[in-house]
């Protein structure tokens, strides 16, 4: 089965809208009370004179962004308790109010009467136990997790309705972007078929820079390094790990699909050359790492990896770190998302309002006198099979020590499999033991390309393995 010519939301041309949405959750039948900085106390908390009350566990770039907008904008109805981390001692900050307690003791802080924890440390574990601990004791989380939420979102979401409480995760794809909250509410309303991003802002950042100065993808990586924006190892970053998480929870939270990050294909974006942007230019286009997944019927196609994309399109456009995030819907047509993908404050911003949307529906339950014992809904999602196997033109980029017969052999063999070729662009005045050309191929589905691919490998005029790079028009 193929998802047949490339999805809606990749069109050449359209203006680049940004969406500011509001939270609002489908899970209650109420209008929310505003959430603009006049929250009341939730009931439960109020008979106690404190309000809301929240713990922080994880004092990095993001704990010390959100406590300060917490601290700056002091939200009604909402007070800090408890900050958490190790060498507490060593991360104390005379602005926080006397109030807080500052402690290195998690397990104290799972025991105390705080509503709703914030988990900002990271990774799968002790994370994953301090979040299930949390949502069992029946409080409330919200977490910027990706790597927790791609693999155990369903089920952490399932205890949370299960226990009458919450989980949110606003800030796990695309930092300051609401695009979670508006896959989960927002759009909640309509049938998504298609979602596409630039997920990954150090990505960005390194492939901007090479097509803009034209320069080595090690030296664009090395800026990127002395700059802040890719760690020392940016392997998860570079060999799309990072981007592919975040597509699992994009999946999750837009259609309802329950994947494994594992399951989506990742490609590389270490192989692309300076050459390949001049090429590129020439068909209109330039290269981005796209993270991409299309639902049809019970297969899910999703990969991670660079692709040609048209210039004037929105991902053409995006620049440096941003993030940039295409839904396409039955109903509701495509909608776009831009903003910054990374920082402490951006982050930040998207972990205070998924706190105040907590706050906000804890008052909601308790001032329209719910059961105690009555909870949400729990989530459904479907299991699809998930496949690589998208149907889109091709960019092949092959280098080889120039002598006669060389695209007729690479033409046979595309023959022999029944490949198509569109077009050959070859630049004057190249090395000739190192010569660049480009094949593009019309659509074909990715499994009839790699058997091609495979046996064009072991061609002795090769000088580098052929760059594959899907064109997404």
């Amino acid at each position: 089965m193929s998802p047949g010519p490339a999805p809606p939301f990749l069109f050449p041309n359209p203006p680049l809208p940004t969406y500011h949405v509001a939270h609002r959750s489908s899970r209650e039948s109420q209008t929310l009370p505003e959430t603009d900085l006049t929250l009341d106390p939730a009931p439960a908390a109020r008979s106690r004179g404190t309000g809301t009350r929240v713990a922080l566990i994880g004092f990095g770039t993001v704990g010390r962004s959100v406590v300060k907008i917490l601290c700056e904008t002091q939200p009604r109805g909402l007070q800090l308790t408890h900050i958490c981390n190790r060498n507490v001692e060593r991360k104390k900050q005379p602005w926080v109010p006397t109030h807080v307690i500052w402690t290195s003791d998690i397990d104290s802080v799972l025991a105390s009467d705080a509503d709703i924890i914030i988990e900002l440390i990271g990774g799968l574990s002790p994370a994953g136990q301090i979040v299930r601990r949390a949502l069992e004791s029946g409080k409330s989380v919200v977490t910027a997790n990706k790597q927790l939420i791609a693999r155990h979102g369903s089920d952490l979401l399932q205890l949370a309705a299960s226990k009458g409480c919450q989980l949110e995760f606003g800030a796990s794809v695309a930092g300051g972007v609401p695009v979670l909250p508006a896959l989960r509410t927002g759009l909640c309303g309509d049938r998504l078929h298609g979602i596409a991003g630039i997920l990954n802002g150090t990505c960005n950042y390194i492939l901007s820079r090479i097509e803009g100065a034209r320069i080595p993808f090690i030296e664009a990586l090395e800026e990127a390094q002395a700059r802040g924006y890719a760690e020392a190892d940016a392997s998860e970053d570079l060999d799309g790990g990072d981007a592919r998480a975040k597509l699992a929870i994009l999946a999750l939270a837009g259609l309802r699909s329950r994947v494994t990050p594992e399951s989506i294909r990742a490609r590389t974006i270490r192989a692309i050359d300076a050459v390949d942007f001049e090429y590129a230019a020439e068909l209109e286009c330039t290269i981005r790492q796209i993270s991409r997944a299309r639902l049809d019927r019970e297969t899910l196609y999703a990969e991670v990896g660079p692709s040609l994309v048209p210039v004037t399109s929105p991902f053409g456009r995006v620049q440096s770190n941003q993030n940039l995030v295409l839904t396409s819907g039955r109903y509701g047509g495509d909608m776009a998302f831009l903003g910054a993908g990374a920082g402490g404050d951006p982050t930040a911003v998207a972990v205070v309002s998924d706190l105040m949307f907590v706050a906000a529906s804890l008052q909601v339950r308790a001032t329209s006198q719910q059961n105690a014992d009555s909870s949400p809904e729990p989530a459904n999602f479907s299991t699809p099979q998930v496949s690589s196997d998208f149907e889109t033109p091709w960019y092949l980029r092959f280098f080889v020590r120039d002598q006669p017969g060389i695209v007729a052999r690479l033409a046979q063999i595309m023959s022999e499999h029944q490949l198509n070729i569109d077009s050959l662009l070859q630049q004057p005045g190249c090395d000739k033991s190192a010569l660049p050309f480009v094949i593009t191929l019309e659509p074909c589905r990715d499994s009839m390309l790699h058997p091609a691919l495979e046996k064009m490998a072991s061609l002795e005029f090769l000088t580098r393995p052929c760059l594959c790079l899907p064109i997404l028009r």
